[in-house]
């Protein structure tokens, strides 16, 4: 069992460092800005494995699996708006001795704050369409892709592109400039170590709690949810580690944009979308969290390490609510 986790985790990660490398690359031939790289095509090719369980739980059709999907569907921004910000804040820290300007992440806090308020925006529109009659939720459901829409061609178009400076060689070509086919055949790669070790670690805690007896509530809101935002969270601690700074940060901001639009407007096409007092609750702890750290950035004009790092507070309070049975 032991075994399995630990070669789960070792598969994310080397899956992670094939994949950031990659996309570094493709965006550099691309002529693409880091907020393109990390915002977009990180943060929705890292989002798009554990996007696959809502879809698999909607076709399954029954009403069990519906409250699964719309679970998973709050769960993963959840997860990226309160553990995702602590650990990259938390690895910026333990890395501040390498760092310049030891405080504070080395990002435009501008951009940073037009990514929450995209968020904060879309998230509370997509919570709040649980609430209206049926015949609304399509309605609803285009709005939040064309948000999206919208947050991907304003990301696109700012920041400048990535230079070759500092980029590491390509694992799979020493050459100064790779192939694109040697590119796109390691992002692949890297993509599937992460989807394919996500899911073995996944297995793995299943068995545990088996073996163990946890309750099927603290695998399935607690346990299960870290493993599947693995790939985010590898991806930002190797770019912080890097000093990539803003191609970190972006890599979480643009997968929580991602993950509060395109795969809530999934939900609201293909189930009933209605929330649960779990669900409830976890939305309105992230909205807390998120809304917080938001005011922080705008009041200082710079992100500081504390406030990611407080982020973790409201993971712990929904862990500290789920545990002590209040839901």
């Amino acid at each position: 069992m032991a075994i399995q986790l630990l070669a789960g985790l070792l598969t994310i990660l080397i899956g992670a460092e094939l994949f950031t490398n990659a996309v570094e690359w493709l965006g550099n031939r691309l002529g693409l800005s880091e907020g393109a790289v990390g915002n977009l095509l990180a943060a929705v090719g890292t989002a798009l494995p554990e996007s696959m369980i809502p879809l698999v739980a909607f076709l399954a059709g029954n009403t069990e699996a519906m409250h699964i999907g719309i679970g998973a569907i709050l769960g993963a921004p959840f997860m990226l708006g309160t553990l995702a910000m602590f650990v990259t804040g938390f690895a910026a820290w333990i890395l501040k001795g390498r760092r310049t300007g030891r405080k504070v992440m080395h990002v435009e806090a501008d951009a940073v704050r037009r990514d929450l308020r995209f968020f904060i925006v879309m998230y509370a529109a997509a919570v709040s369409a649980a609430f209206l009659p049926p015949w609304c939720k399509p309605v609803a459901a285009v709005l939040l892709v064309c948000g999206y829409l919208v947050y991907a061609w304003v990301t696109a178009r700012n920041g400048q592109a990535i230079s070759d400076e500092g980029l590491r060689p390509l694992y799979f070509s020493k050459k100064q400039c790779p192939a694109y086919f040697l590119i796109i055949l390691q992002l692949a790669l890297g993509l599937g170590a992460i989807a394919g070790g996500a899911e073995y670690f996944v297995h793995g805690i299943e068995y545990a709690a088996q073996v163990y007896g946890i309750h099927p509530l603290v695998l399935s809101m607690i346990i299960a949810p870290i493993a599947t935002e693995l790939p985010e969270k590898f991806n930002s601690v190797i770019w912080v580690s890097h000093g990539k700074d803003r191609l970190a940060l972006g890599n979480v901001t643009g997968a929580m944009v991602f993950q509060s639009t395109m795969i809530p407007a999934m939900g609201m096409l293909l189930s009933d979308w209605q929330l649960n007092t779990v669900a409830a609750f976890s939305s309105m702890i992230l909205l807390i969290t998120v809304t917080g750290l938001y005011r922080t950035i705008g009041r200082r004009n710079c992100v500081p390490m504390k406030a990611l790092i407080c982020c973790g507070l409201g993971y712990l309070a929904f862990i500290l609510a789920i545990l002590c049975s209040i839901l």
